[in-house]
Order: structure tokens, then sequence, then C-alpha cells
């Protein structure tokens, strides 16, 4: 795999001292983002020491203890078979999830009185405070998601709902989802 000149031009000059001012900078510069530039968090090493809602294992991978984001947070979320979360919200956080595999249903709402669902390659945008629930809507397959809130700090508010029976089905307002109702599965 390493050719003939792999790196061997390079160590003659790797620990001499008689560069000019602007070498040492940018090998300055070069360091600083060896150690503080573009990181890779293996999937197989996401921590699971996030706030934890029932029915739910969720996972960060992007985080402020992990990697030092101040902005967002990122993880996966994985909801096994025929189950749901309990209701919660994520205070004043905008969360993102992305449907890799199988089935969402969103629930919603005060009452968690609306409902709309999500198939593999859907984005769900949950705005802050909005009460709502993830549930797994495939009796065989595990729900993996994706997530990506807007703030470095995890907050999940568990909340005492006592939702409605039948929630009211909320449609995309993009045309190319239909009605989930339609579906009959």
């Amino acid at each position: 795999m390493s050719g003939p000149h792999d790196h061997t031009h390079d160590h003659s000059h790797d620990h001499s001292h008689d560069h000019s001012h602007g070498d040492h900078s940018h090998s300055h510069d070069a360091d600083r983002w060896k150690h503080d530039g573009v990181r890779v968090i293996p999937g197989n090493q996401l921590d699971p020491n996030v706030p934890s809602t029932a029915g739910m294992d969720r996972k960060a991978a992007i985080n402020f203890a992990r990697v030092g984001a101040q902005k967002l947070w990122a993880g996966t979320v994985t909801i096994r078979p025929d189950a749901k979360t309990g209701a919660h919200h994520h205070g004043h956080l905008e969360s993102i999830i992305y449907v890799v595999k199988g089935k969402a249903r969103m629930r919603w709402g005060e009452q968690l009185q609306f409902t709309a669902e999500a198939g593999p390659g859907d984005f769900i945008f949950v705005p802050p405070y909005v009460p709502h629930q993830e549930i797994n809507a495939s009796r065989d397959e595990v729900l993996e998601c994706v997530l990506v809130r807007s703030d470095g700090e995890a907050v999940a508010i568990n909340l005492d709902i006592e939702p409605i029976e039948k929630p009211e089905t909320v449609l995309w307002v993009d045309p190319v989802h239909r009605d989930p109702a339609e579906k009959k599965s």
C-alpha cells in the first residue's frame, strides 16, 4: 500500500529548527487542524450515556463532551418493533429525525392528538417544546433513525400525558407522500 516515496521526503524536515517563521506557523496550523479538524465517530463507538426516554435507545455521536460541538447534537435512535416512546419534548431545542430503516409514526400535541408517518429517506422536524411520541409502526422491523438537535446539550423532558385514543392524521405537505390512511398494510 505504501509507495517507495512514502513520506521519506518529510522526515528530514520534521525536527529541524532552521525553518523560516512562515514554515513554523504553517506546521502549527497543520497540527491544530490535525487534532481539531474533521472527526470521524465510528458507529460502533457511540455514547449511550444520554437522557433516556422509555422505549427508546438513544446514542450520542456528536456532542460537546465527545467532540466539542457547540451548536449541534447528533446521534442515533433505535426503537424495537411494536414499541413506542413515552411522551416527551426537548425544551428549546429543534430536532431533526432522519429515518434510516423501518416505519416511524409520530404523535404530537397536548394530547398527542396528531399523527404522521415517515419511512426510510424521510426527514421529520420537531419544533421546540412540542410534546411528541415516536412509535415503531412495524410489528417485525426495528426502527432506526439518525437524530440531530440544535444544541450541544441533550435535553429530554418526559411528560405525563394521557393520549386521546384516535389521533388525527396530519398529511405531509409534500404531495409525494400519500395519506398514511390509504396504506392499510
